[in-house]
């Protein structure tokens, strides 16, 4: 099994005007030679782009075709974070460039530095890590460890305070994430709406504020080939900013499905969360907790606020397939998917477990 993330064909209605793009990056990449194109054929949302210049290689991201969320998919933002993060977080890549002209492939986008690794997945876990749960519990381990870590960073020195604004984050969260999903609704799911009242009802104070990710899960994450417990990467920064952490750590959780969750929210695992050997929602939160000194105050209301969140990125995801913007087969389900994270989130509120 191949370990190294890989490019391939560009997916139909996805393509790029090469030329046009061509003609833009040579006078600006500091590299000569063939150039080609092709496509990072996983994630679900922001589009990502192999360049390969003669023997180098660079990454293109640019927003979804057919995008109506532009605070979702700012890539001058992003690239912005990414230009001071590199600087003092390792797994941070460096950005290259940025094109704010559209004309050039009908939407803003920059280019970074390629790294190199593995990113889990659903179905990609190598089977040396299958078969070896002490492995795969470091694993799992070492990614609570890293957010702990982008948490504890000095984002200040980092020249990063500017990036949000962290006093009464929390209501801004849960009130943009209700919106989205009324201004996305496609079908009607009374549990998912009412989860996304119940944060609403019970919405918890201000902490003390980090760096915050907000997306931050396996497939965002690129490990070390010959060491899986090293994250040599971080990706998809377009929502990072200054806010409330547990917030940051309640998405994390709400994409960490166990062996023993319902069936229905099983269909939605985004990495090998549930094999043997894996960590379970509590023992990440207890380790994160121990690591960063934070007291966990009220973490099934975070967990609520993931469960919520995820629902409402696929009921947008959905929704520019039922408009007929993408065709991409993938998207065809994912409101089912919405629906069986609106269900786990009223039972854990019910049960007061997460």
């Amino acid at each position: 099994m191949k370990t190294l993330d890989e490019a391939g064909p560009i997916r139909p209605g996805e393509d790029l005007d090469v030329p046009r793009l061509e003609q833009w990056l040579r006078p600006r990449l500091p590299v000569d030679g063939p150039l080609s194109i092709q496509q990072f054929p996983s994630g679900h949302s922001n589009l990502t782009y192999l360049i390969r210049v003669g023997d180098q290689d660079f990454v293109l991201r640019r927003p979804p075709f057919g995008n109506q969320v532009r605070s979702a998919h700012d890539m001058g933002r992003e690239y912005r974070v990414l230009s001071r993060l590199c600087e003092v977080y390792e797994p941070a890549p460096r950005p290259v460039l940025f094109c704010d002209d559209k004309s050039i492939i009908g939407d803003e986008f920059y280019v970074m530095e390629r790294r190199y690794g593995l990113i889990l997945r659903r179905d990609n876990t190598p089977e040396d890590l299958k078969s070896d749960p002490e492995a795969l519990h470091q694993v799992g381990l070492a990614l609570i460890d890293n957010l702990a870590t982008l948490h504890m960073l000095d984002y200040e020195a980092a020249g990063l305070a500017d990036l949000g604004r962290p006093a009464g984050y929390a209501e801004r969260q849960v009130t943009g994430w209700n919106q989205r999903y009324e201004k996305a609704r496609t079908d009607d799911w009374p549990e998912t709406e009412r989860l996304g009242r119940w944060l609403l009802d019970h919405l918890p104070g201000d902490t003390d504020p980090a760096l915050v990710h907000n997306d931050y899960k396996f497939d965002n994450v690129m490990l070390a080939p010959d060491d899986y417990s090293r994250i040599v990467a971080v990706f998809d920064w377009e929502m990072a900013t200054i806010g409330d952490p547990l917030m940051d750590l309640g998405t994390t959780l709400s994409y960490w499905v166990q062996a023993d969750d319902d069936d229905e929210i099983r269909q939605l695992a985004f990495g090998p969360t549930m094999l043997p050997g894996s960590p379970r929602r509590s023992e990440l939160a207890e380790r994160y907790a121990q690591t960063t000194g934070r007291d966990l105050p009220d973490l099934l209301y975070y967990y609520c606020f993931g469960l919520f969140k995820l629902a409402v990125i696929l009921q947008q995801i959905y929704a520019r397939y039922a408009r007929g913007v993408t065709r991409d087969p993938r998207f065809a389900t994912l409101n089912l998917g919405v629906a069986a994270l609106g269900r786990t989130g009223v039972r854990a509120i019910e049960s007061g477990r997460f």
